[in-house]
């Protein structure tokens, strides 16, 4: 067997903990041998859950910590005061090489302060993205960024845009990802400074396969394999996203309970939409990777349940096996802007 991924779990973070992130854990080391997980929470409350389940215990583990930050805090303060919190301890264990990556689904803020300050960035990566995988009818979609830089600057688009098609070629396996620009028209000419002063930067690049602009109606359809936009598009893109698909979920079922006919009809036809429901279910992918930072952190949704936790300890696993942060050192000649922009 390969090397143990070992992987740092926040067992108090979100809105089903520590229930929903123990189950995860206790799944995805059942069902995949080279991860060991680290449960980082309140000792009674996640023994109390691991009491429930039957594991291979030489690699399943708990890591006591006293305090927990809550979503609601700032991040920055609940980073700094709440040392021995599971967030904190957990990063830190990444850090200090205890761990290879660091899974939560609490608080995005404090997620993405923490990985900056105690994790660290790639040197030369000017900021770290949110790029979570979204179902698409042609198979996922990286969308990068979705909630870390709500104003970029068009080098750290282009960053994003090399990142993303690394990530998707080695850990999804799509080979020579498309890249195209989230804008408001496939016209080149089209949309704010931002896209306008990117586009022509993206296009000038060899190591990518950039496709141009992509529409917002255009993604669910996947004519893109990454997607590139600041975080307030890209976050808002997701939310869409994700309520359409809950709206549509919904809609359906009320179709069908409506009348005995439908009830019928959606007997017969219960195999093929529970597979497309899966299909375009985005805890089917696990969380987003804060890419670029020099160890992995992967923030799932908060109201993340057992198997979104579970395909995000394994995403761990593929991500560590494939060598990603030496694919970003080694394939995007970076520059460090450290000293830039501590002068700005």
């Amino acid at each position: 067997m390969s090397e143990l991924v070992r992987v740092a779990l926040d067992a108090m973070g979100g809105d089903f903990a520590p229930a929903e992130a123990v189950k995860g854990a206790v799944d995805a080391v059942c069902h995949e041998e080279r991860v060991d997980v680290t449960l980082y929470g309140t000792e009674d409350a996640v023994n109390a859950e691991l009491a429930k389940y039957t594991y291979p215990k030489e690699r399943l583990h708990v890591h006591p910590t006293t305090e927990v930050i809550e979503m609601a805090e700032p991040p920055v303060n609940a980073i700094r005061t709440k040392k021995d919190s599971s967030i904190v301890a957990g990063l830190m264990s990444v850090r200090h090489g205890e761990n290879d990556a660091f899974v939560t689904a609490g608080s995005s803020g404090a997620t993405l302060v923490g990985g900056q300050l105690l994790v660290g960035r790639i040197k030369g990566i000017e900021r770290p993205p949110f790029a979570p995988l979204i179902p698409t009818a042609n198979g996922p979609l990286l969308l990068l960024d979705c909630g870390a830089n709500v104003d970029a600057r068009p080098t750290q688009l282009v960053q994003f845009a090399q990142m993303g098609s690394i990530y998707m070629e080695n850990v999804v396996g799509v080979k020579n990802p498309r890249v195209a620009l989230f804008n408001i028209g496939a016209e080149a000419e089209k949309g704010n400074a931002l896209t306008k002063e990117t586009y022509p930067l993206l296009a000038a690049l060899d190591n990518i396969n950039f496709t141009g602009n992509i529409e917002a109606r255009d993604i669910p359809f996947g004519a893109a394999d990454v997607v590139v936009t600041d975080a307030f598009a890209g976050n808002a893109i997701l939310k869409m996203y994700e309520g359409t698909a809950d709206m549509f979920k919904q809609q359906v079922k009320e179709a069908i309970y409506s009348s005995t006919r439908g009830k019928l009809g959606g007997l017969l036809l219960k195999p093929v939409l529970g597979k497309t429901f899966k299909k375009f279910s985005t805890s089917t992918y696990g969380g987003a990777p804060l890419l670029g930072l020099t160890g992995l952190v992967v923030k799932t949704h908060g109201n993340a349940k057992a198997i979104s936790i579970e395909h995000s300890i394994e995403q761990c696993v593929t991500f560590k096996e494939k060598r990603i942060n030496d694919q970003f050192r080694e394939k995007m000649h970076l520059v460090d802007h450290t000293r830039k922009e501590q002068k700005s």
